[in-house]
């Protein structure tokens, strides 16, 4: 407990720091250090739990000096019931210590592809779309449209969404990869199962503190929307284009009202695109032992399967089968997102604490 009580001392200089005028004054400072705070909180409230519980350990061994034969045996009971709990507070702690991904916390930009398949994968990534904003809803993240390209027979070619939350991305991150469904689609006359793709990236929110965009670098375009929505998206250039020259990474946004609206939303998937792109590079730098089984985040990765004939879901990475592929889709996730969490704590605990 060395550790949190070094931490619990350090969350006491944030919390003063970040009610310090000149900090508050400070956007990128005081969002440095609210983002600490958020970290360092959980650590803090379990010291201070285990510390309650090891004062009560001493104050039951000093009951039991007591005459009053009653309380003794009452003081011997209670810390015996103290004493249980620190072995879990110490795995507890451990978990709680296991290095973090600071992004963890934030918000995410959600990109869905259409893959191999065609139309099929385009009516596929359209599922995927519905199962992500049901399972944001059943969360309480707020999930907001940014843009999308319509298939020929419904679904989508891309479609790109905001979801607006705490530790968005620390639960998100697990469904960045290659997503494949197997079904009989609607055309097919022989009953014949088809395979299809689709593929998913979920990108940190990126504050503008975080990416150094000079827009000398961005080349803005601006055209007439196309698709659903109504006379409005072909009266007027409304949609925008960006384009980061020195990346080649271009960005549209054709489903906001103005072309301000989408210039902005535009802005903010291009720094999520370039923050991604940064941390990526820093990560493959960095040891293997923060290239965890599941939060790879290798887009070109088979990572699940959606089984219609079979009626099931299956996780590649840590060999999950649920027979339970309705519900699944209708954003039924948190059976599979917890258990991705609990395997990549589990191979962090190897890493971190087995040499």
């Amino acid at each position: 407990m060395k550790q949190l009580a070094a931490i619990a001392d350090r969350f006491g200089e944030v919390e003063k720091s970040v009610t310090d005028p000149e900090v508050v004054g400070n956007p990128a400072r005081y969002a440095e250090l609210m983002r600490e705070y958020k970290r360092l909180e959980p650590m803090v409230l379990h010291f201070r739990a285990w510390q309650a519980v090891v004062e009560g350990i001493a104050e039951a061994e000093e009951m039991k000096r007591s005459s009053d034969a009653e309380m003794v045996e009452m003081a011997v009971e209670e810390a015996e019931i103290l004493r249980s709990k620190l072995p879990t507070f110490a795995e507890e702690a451990q978990i709680l210590l296991l290095p973090r991904d600071e992004a963890d916390e934030r918000s995410v930009m959600l990109e869905i592809r259409a893959g191999t398949g065609g139309d099929e994968a385009s009516l596929f990534a359209g599922d995927l779309y519905r199962m992500y904003a049901r399972y944001a809803e059943e969360c309480g993240w707020r999930f907001s449209l940014i843009d999308a390209h319509e298939g020929t027979v419904g679904g989508y070619k891309e479609i790109i969404a905001r979801i607006d939350g705490d530790g968005v991305y620390g639960v998100m991150k697990f469904e960045s990869g290659v997503h494949r469904v197997q079904r009989v689609p609607a055309t097919e006359s022989q009953g014949r199962v088809h395979t299809s793709a689709a593929t998913v990236a979920v990108l940190p929110v990126a504050e503008e503190v975080d990416v150094a965009l000079d827009m000398k670098d961005v080349r803005r375009d601006t055209f007439r929307a196309s698709g659903a929505g109504g006379q409005h998206v072909n009266k007027t250039e409304s949609a925008v284009r960006l384009t980061h020259i020195p990346s080649g990474i271009v960005v549209e946004c054709q489903d906001g009202r103005s072309q301000h609206a989408n210039f902005d939303t535009a802005l903010g998937v291009l720094r999520a695109r370039l923050f991604e792109q940064a941390r990526m590079a820093q990560e493959q730098e960095e040891a293997a032992t923060r290239k965890t089984l599941v939060s790879t985040g290798d887009r070109s990765a088979k990572i699940r399967t959606y089984n219609f004939p079979q009626g099931r879901v299956t996780d590649h990475r840590i060999g999950l089968t649920l027979h339970a592929l309705p519900a699944v889709l209708g954003g039924d996730l948190a059976s599979i997102s917890d258990a991705l969490r609990q395997a990549e704590q589990a191979e962090l605990l190897r890493n971190t604490f087995s040499n």
